[in-house]
C-alpha cells in the first residue's frame, strides 16, 4: 500500500513535469523566449520569502534556494536599508528610498519589515518566548533608534507613494523590536491583490457567522444575526444552513486596515449597517481577500468539493465549533484540502458558551488530529499578534497550521484572524501555478444570464492576459467544439476593469452566445485556426483513498478535476487483477460519460461515489 504523503510527492513531481513541457511548448519560436526573457526578471522574490528562478527554455519557476538562506539575505538588504536610513545624510537617505521602492516592486507592493532582533520561530510559536531564549536574530535597537526609523520610514514610502502602518511595538523587555506593513497602493482595481480563502466546517460550525463578523465588522448576537445577510436563497434563511457556494469579500485599505460598513445605532435595540459595495470596497482596497463559503452539509459535499477544486484557493479555513469538536464533514473537508495539498488553517469558534473542560478536550482533539500520520501538520495557537504576523509572511513555506480561538460573540480573537488575512501572500503571484506570459486559459466557474448585458461567465485566468473587446474561442460543447465569440466588458469584484492577467478572478461579459450554450467546465482560448483537443477519454495515476469493496471495468464516479465535473467510467487499468482496493494504486483509463471535456496531462483530479475518494493526476490523453 502507498502512503498518502508518498503518492502526493509522485503526482506534484508529474504535475511540475507536465506543465513544464506545455510552457515550453507554448514558445513559438527563438525570438518570443528572447522578449520573454526581457520582459520578466530573471529572480524574484516572492511574498512567501522565497527566491524563484524563470527558466526561459521551459517558462517554468523553480525554487533555487532554502527558505532559511532567504531569509538570512533579505535581512541583510533590511540593515543596509536601516544603516542608510541612520546616517542622517541626504544622499544615504535617497538611497535607501529606492532600495525601499525596489523591495516593494520585487513584492509586489507590499513588504513586513521588521526593525530590532527578531524572535526565533521555535520559541515564539510554541509560546515559551522569553528574554532568556536563546537565538535572537537581527540588530539590537534603543527605543530611540526605533523611533527615529518608524518616522524615516514613514517620509520616504510616503516619497514612493506608499503608506506605513504599525503591526506590531514591543518595548518590554530587553529585546525592543518594532514591525512594520509598507504597502503600495494598487494604481487600479485590476492589479488589486487577492487571496482566496475556502471555509469549510460541519454544519453549524459558524462558518457564515464567522464570515459575516468579518466582512461585516459587527459582532453576533448568539443567535445568527450576523449570517443572515450572507445567505442567498430562501430555503437558507429558513434552515440556517448554506447550500450553496457563497463568495464574500473582505478589504484592507493601503494603511491595513479592514475596510468595514459604517455601524448606525438609532436606539439600544435597534443597530442598522450602511450597505457597502463589492464596488466601493474594490475601489478603496489594497488587498483583498475572497470567502469561498462553502456548504458543511453531507447532501452538499459535491458543492463543497467543487468550490475547492475550480475555486484554486490560498489556503482552507476550516471552521470547528468548540462545543461540538472535530466532527462529521470537518473530517472530510480536512482529508479533502489534505489531499489537494491545500495549506490549512483552523479557526475554533464559540469559544465563549463552550465550558472550559470542553474547550480544552477539542484543542486536544484537534491537536491531535493535525499530529497524526495522515495529516502530519505542526499546530500553533496564534495568541497574540506577533505570532500572527510571523505565521501569515512564513505561511505555506512550512508544514505549520495556525490555530485562532475566536468568539463571533464578544470578538476574542478576531483581531489576530484580521491581522493573519491581511498579511497572507495573494493567490495570483504564485508563478508556479499562474503564467503570464502564456497563451491565455480562463476555467469557467459560474455562469448567468444579466438583463440588458446577455450571458456572463466568471472564471479564474490560468495563464496569459485578457483585454475588454478581445475575440476568443469558448468551448468544448457536447460535439468537442469551440465557437468564436468576443469579450464585451470585464469586472473584478463587480468593478469595471479593461484588463485581467493570470491568478485573477475575472468576471466576463460575452458577445452572441446564449447561456444555455455554456456550462461550468468550459474554457476561454485564443482564437487560433487549430482549436484545442475536446477529450473523452484519459489516462491517470491514482490512489484509492477509501472504499468499502472493490473498483473494477464500468465502475463510475463523480469526477472533479478543476471546475470540470461529470461523471466517468473506468475503462481500463493497469492492476494484475483487474480490481481496486482501498490503498491501491494503479493507472486507470476513464471516459467522460456525457460530453468531451478539456483537460491537460498534469492536472490533479478527485473521483467520489459517496464519501468513495479516490487522488490522482492526468497523464495521457487517449
Amino acid at each position: 500500500m502507498t502512503t498518502l504523503r508518498t503518492f502526493q510527492n509522485e503526482i506534484d513531481e508529474i504535475h511540475d513535469r507536465e506543465v513544464a513541457k506545455q510552457r515550453g511548448r507554448a514558445i513559438a519560436s527563438p525570438e518570443k523566449e528572447e522578449a520573454n526573457r526581457e520582459q520578466r526578471p530573471n529572480t524574484m522574490v516572492t511574498a512567501k520569502g522565497k527566491v524563484k528562478e524563470d527558466n526561459s527554455n521551459t517558462a517554468a519557476t523553480k525554487l533555487t534556494d532554502s527558505a532559511a538562506v532567504i531569509r538570512a539575505s533579505l535581512s541583510e538588504l533590511e540593515d543596509r536599508i536601516l544603516n542608510h536610513v541612520l546616517s542622517r545624510n541626504s544622499s544615504e537617505y535617497a538611497t535607501a528610498r529606492d532600495m525601499i521602492a525596489e523591495l516593494l516592486t520585487q513584492h509586489h507592493g507590499e513588504y513586513v519589515f521588521r526593525i530590532g532582533a527578531h524572535p526565533p520561530h521555535a520559541e515564539l510559536f510554541s509560546g515559551g518566548l522569553s528574554d532568556a531564549t536563546q537565538g535572537w536574530t537581527g540588530t539590537e535597537r534603543t527605543p530611540e533608534q526605533i523611533d527615529e526609523i518608524r518616522e524615516a520610514f514613514e517620509n520616504l514610502v510616503d516619497e514612493v507613494g506608499g503608506k506605513v502602518s504599525l503591526l506590531l511595538e514591543s518595548r518590554n523587555g530587553v529585546h525592543c523590536r518594532t514591525t512594520l506593513l509598507l504597502r503600495l497602493p494598487p494604481p487600479n482595481v485590476s492589479l488589486t491583490p487577492e487571496v482566496r480563502c475556502a471555509v469549510v466546517g460541519n454544519v453549524d460550525s459558524g462558518k457564515s457567522t464567522t464570515l459575516g463578523v468579518l466582512t461585516r465588522g459587527s459582532l453576533d448576537d448568539g443567535r445568527g444575526k450576523a449570517r443572515v445577510a450572507l445567505f442567498r436563497h430562501k430555503h437558507e434563511i429558513e434552515t440556517g444552513r448554506t447550500s450553496s457556494v457563497g463568495m464574500e469579500i473582505l478589504g484592507f485599505g493601503p494603511s491595513g486596515a479592514p475596510i468595514l460598513p459604517q455601524t448606525i445605532s438609532t436606539d439600544e435595540n435597534t443597530v442598522r449597517h450602511e450597505k457597502l459595495g463589492w464596488e466601493e470596497i474594490s475601489l478603496q482596497a489594497a488587498k483583498i481577500v475572497s470567502f469561498i463559503d462553502l456548504a458543511g452539509h453531507e447532501r452538499y459535499l459535491k458543492t463543497t468539493l467543487y468550490g475547492l477544486t475550480s475555486g484554486a484557493p490560498s489556503c482552507v479555513i476550516l471552521i470547528v465549533g468548540a462545543n461540538a469538536g472535530l466532527i462529521g464533514m470537518s473530517k472530510e473537508h480536512l482529508a479533502i484540502a489534505l489531499a489537494l495539498g491545500v495549506p490549512v488553517v483552523v479557526c475554533v469558534t464559540k469559544i465563549d458558551m463552550t465550558p472550559a473542560p470542553k474547550l480544552l478536550e477539542t484543542i486536544k482533539q484537534v491537536t491531535k488530529i493535525l499530529q497524526s500520520p495522515g495529516c502530519r501538520k505542526t499546530p500553533v495557537f496564534v495568541k497574540n499578534t506577533e505570532t500572527s504576523i510571523e505565521l501569515a509572511t512564513s505561511f505555506g513555506s512550512e508544514r505549520i497550521c495556525p490555530i485562532f480561538q475566536i468568539s463571533n460573540v464578544t470578538g476574542e480573537g478576531l483581531d489576530h484572524l484580521r491581522t493573519f488575512l491581511n498579511l497572507l501572500p495573494s493567490s495570483e503571484h504564485d508563478a508556479t501555478k499562474f503564467a503570464v506570459d502564456q497563451p491565455l486559459e480562463i476555467s469557467i466557474i459560474e455562469t448567468w444570464s444579466v438583463p440588458y448585458v446577455g450571458t456572463v461567465v466568471n472564471g479564474i485566468i490560468n495563464s496569459g492576459v485578457i483585454r475588454a473587446g478581445d475575440t476568443v474561442l469558448l468551448g468544448p460543447d457536447a460535439n468537442g467544439n469551440y465557437r468564436v465569440t468576443a469579450v464585451k466588458s470585464m469586472h473584478r469584484k463587480r468593478a469595471t476593469v479593461a484588463t485581467a492577467e493570470a491568478g485573477q478572478c475575472v468576471s466576463l461579459a460575452l458577445k452572441r452566445v446564449k447561456r444555455a450554450e455554456v456550462r461550468k467546465g468550459m474554457v476561454l482560448v485564443p482564437k487560433t485556426d487549430t482549436p484545442p483537443r475536446a477529450v473523452s477519454r484519459f489516462e491517470g495515476q491514482v490512489l484509492i483513498l477509501y472504499h468499502n469493496t472493490t473498483l473494477q471495468r464500468n465502475y463510475q464516479a463523480m469526477l472533479h478535476c478543476g471546475a470540470i465535473r461529470q461523471t466517468v467510467r473506468i475503462v481500463g487499468m493497469d492492476h494484475p487483477q483487474g480490481i481496486l482496493r482501498t490503498g491501491d494504486r494503479a493507472k486507470v483509463q476513464f471516459e467522460f460519460i456525457s460530453h468531451p471535456e478539456f483537460v491537460k496531462e498534469g492536472m490533479k483530479l478527485l473521483f467520489r461515489e459517496g464519501k468513495t475518494k479516490g487522488l490522482g493526476v492526468i497523464t495521457k490523453l487517449l
